[in-house]
């Protein structure tokens, strides 16, 4: 009997509090939020790595090279927002990306405190069907520049890239994310030439190819280069299982 009638009342309180939260809720002040999403796209091509950038044909920085980016809508969430502002910036869609950062210093933005999350996403650039091509006018055109010679970019988007591709240099030290930027084949040129452009120095060829063969992870292919002037050269694939198997530390043939 006295269960009951505990049990009772704290139902009774359990109530009168739900109703006491639900009038402080409807009497609190609706908070507007003020952000935006910009989207970091690496690929890889002839050697060099290469970041999209889009020419902003709006206010502020109008006629700046920038990251595709925007603000993101109230009634969306931030991984909606980003496939959105892609597409309509790029044409791109389908893309795979990583949250990476989130910036928020005062002066980033010349409209006021404005914080940005960023993302990040490495494309096989053999694998898109067409050329990235804005749907909007907010942009006027994506392109693909070399990492090694970006131009003077809008807000902090240079911030960002450094950021970004700081991300890319560890990460690839104990993940395979690198691979996603070659062909499903490639050679051990093109890899080494990838790694390379991602630490931004070269690499001994002979310790290299020693060092990447014998972690054996890489499966050769009775294949070669086809539709080159010079001696076509043994093309590769990476084997995910035996990566996977093999490396619980870091990477270590490029150190």
């Amino acid at each position: 009997m006295i269960n009951k009638l505990l049990k009772r009342e704290f139902n009774k309180l359990k109530s009168i509090s739900k109703q006491i939260i639900s009038t402080l809720q409807a009497n609190l002040p609706h908070l507007q939020s003020t952000f935006t999403t910009d989207c970091v796209i690496f690929g890889f091509h002839e050697g060099e790595l290469k970041l999209l950038l889009i020419e902003r044909n709006e206010y502020p920085f109008k006629g700046w090279w920038a990251l595709p980016g925007f603000f993101v809508e109230h009634n969306e969430t931030i991984d909606d927002a980003v496939k959105r502002i892609l597409y309509e910036h790029t044409g791109l869609r389908g893309i795979y990306m990583e949250q990476l950062y989130t910036f928020g210093d005062l002066k980033r933005h010349p409209q006021g405190r404005i914080v940005t999350v960023a993302y990040y996403a490495l494309l096989r650039l053999d694998d898109l069907k067409s050329q990235p091509e804005p749907v909007t006018d907010y942009a006027r055109q994506a392109v693909w520049h070399p990492l090694n010679n970006l131009p003077e970019l809008a807000f902090d988007h240079r911030h960002i890239i450094d950021k970004s591709i700081s991300k890319v240099r560890r990460k690839i030290s104990y993940s395979p994310i690198a691979f996603e930027l070659l062909p499903e084949k490639f050679t051990l040129t093109q890899l080494q030439q990838l790694y390379e452009a991602i630490w931004g120095r070269k690499l001994d060829k002979r310790n290299f190819r020693k060092k990447m063969l014998n972690y054996n992870i890489l499966k050769e292919l009775p294949e070669f280069q086809r539709g080159v002037s010079y001696r076509a050269a043994r093309l590769y694939k990476l084997d995910k299982r035996k990566y996977a198997k093999v490396f619980q530390n870091e990477l270590t043939f490029a150190r």
